[in-house]
């Protein structure tokens, strides 16, 4: 694990160095289309000068996965809009938030949300973000990428999460880090993590096929 934070303010090249300089080695931010918290393409080029790679998440509002499908289908669209216009690689994933205490009779709302979702972002892996209830049930139905958060988990960490943000502050409101309120945050190298120095995963693919076939027209 690797050390991560999540923020909802704008980082400059300087604060990213700042924190990069700590030993951190991932900023998470919001890909949405509007709004002060939104990431924008600037900022992507300063996360990456800084050496830091980038977790995507997209939420607009806390309880956003409850209206299931319909909304699913409009966000994922607004996800994969707003990827490719800040260069976001393709291949690497986009989080999609629930953010609030989820009950067991909202999981099916949750999981037609997120099914939707998936459908519109073709060129992206789809994780999610919640309790330790959210992601162990959206893991039994094939979700890969995991974000799981302290808050609502009464002390149970999934032991197959990608991302665990494991301080949200005393009050549960932030840490405050180089001057912006922050959660803190374990991250695996199967994140999904991404900048704008990497290739998208396809191109590689071909990169490497086509080594392998002049490799075998040496031998």
């Amino acid at each position: 694990m690797t050390k991560g934070f999540d923020c909802a303010s704008v980082l400059t090249l300087d604060t990213a160095k700042r924190f990069a300089a700590g030993g951190f080695s991932h900023a998470c931010r919001y890909l949405v289309p509007t709004g002060w918290k939104r990431l924008t393409k600037r900022e992507v080029d300063d996360i990456t000068k800084a050496g830091l790679k980038i977790i995507s998440v997209f939420e607009t509002t806390a309880d956003r996965a409850l209206g299931g499908s319909i909304n699913g289908s409009i966000d994922g669209l607004q996800a994969i809009q707003t990827a490719i216009s800040i260069g976001q690689t393709r291949g690497s994933v986009i989080y999609f938030a629930v953010d609030f205490e989820a009950q067991p009779e909202q999981m099916r709302a949750i999981q037609m949300y997120l099914e939707a979702a998936a459908y519109q972002i073709k060129d992206y892996e789809i994780g999610v973000y919640g309790s330790f209830a959210v992601v162990e049930v959206m893991r039994s139905i094939g979700i890969r990428y995991l974000w799981q958060t302290r808050a609502w988990s009464r002390g149970q960490v999934s032991t197959s999460v990608n991302i665990y943000q494991s301080d949200c502050g005393p009050t549960g409101g932030g840490l405050t880090l180089n001057g912006i309120l922050v959660d803190l945050d374990d991250i695996n190298d199967n994140a999904g993590g991404w900048n704008t120095v990497m290739i998208p995963v396809e191109d590689a693919n071909k990169i490497i096929k086509s080594l392998s076939e002049i490799g075998r027209a040496h031998v």
